[in-house]
């Protein structure tokens, strides 16, 4: 798998994922140059997302988190720090479990654990190209998709996601051993109940004045959306940057 990749700045190096449907530039094209000044970021597109082509199998979190690692080994990168965002944040959630010797840190924007995490209906219909068409979803995908003719397989690839998206038992969440912060807009598509039931299933949810604070962070950013949480830089990035800098 030919996954395509933009390195910038130097320092720890940092792993963005970005969302289904998205590449770099329409998740992380506000905050990438604010974390690119301390550390060296490794920003990814996703199978058929981008300028990555798609490839004969279906779009899954595992493969996926699969093509990051061979990513990461053809770049010489032991390990690294790893900041997903919706979908990509469910790949960073599976490279901890699953890989996590090849993890440092993760921050876990906008993650929905299982089904229940986002809103009724938000999952809801079907998804078809025509949906998106003239979105900035759209336009990224015509100006660097290797085929401009595959959005309509892509959004065919995502559907499919969509009706059987990954879940993760509280089991499994609490068997993450890599630091984690959860963030989330106040305004999401994923409930706040759920990301702070997953908060406690990592350890959080604690009285720091009286008990040592917790590996884990929350971060629910105000007045702020999905589609939002990447773009309120001068929030997240500060955070961001402590939360990495952070030992251990």
């Amino acid at each position: 798998m030919e996954i395509f990749y933009a390195d910038h700045g130097a320092g720890p190096p940092l792993v963005l994922i970005p969302g289904a449907l998205s590449g770099i530039g329409s998740s992380f094209g506000a905050i990438l140059p604010r974390l690119a000044a301390t550390r060296r970021v490794i920003a990814v597109e996703l199978q058929g997302h981008g300028h990555t082509p798609d490839a004969d199998r279906p779009l899954t979190v595992s493969h996926c988190a699969d093509d990051v690692v061979e990513l990461l080994d053809r770049l010489g990168v032991p390990d690294a720090d790893v900041l997903g965002w919706s979908f990509g944040a469910a790949v960073a959630l599976h490279l901890g479990l699953e890989h996590p010797a090849r993890v440092r840190r993760l921050i876990l924007a906008s993650l929905s654990v299982d089904r229940g995490g986002l809103y009724p209906g938000v999952l809801g219909g079907t998804l078809a190209p025509e949906h998106l068409h003239g979105s900035e979803l759209h336009q990224e995908y015509l100006r660097t998709a290797p085929d401009p003719r595959g959005f309509a397989g892509l959004v065919a690839k995502v559907a499919a996601l969509d009706a059987d998206p990954p879940q993760w038992p509280a089991a499994r969440i609490r068997a993450l051993r890599r630091p984690a912060m959860l963030v989330l807009g106040d305004a999401d598509i994923v409930r706040p109940e759920h990301t702070i039931e997953t908060f406690r299933l990592l350890g959080g949810g604690v009285p720091g004045d009286v008990s040592a604070l917790p590996v884990c962070r929350l971060a629910i950013l105000p007045g702020t959306t999905h589609t939002g949480v990447l773009a309120a830089v001068d929030w997240l990035a500060p955070m961001v940057d402590e939360f990495l800098s952070e030992a251990g």
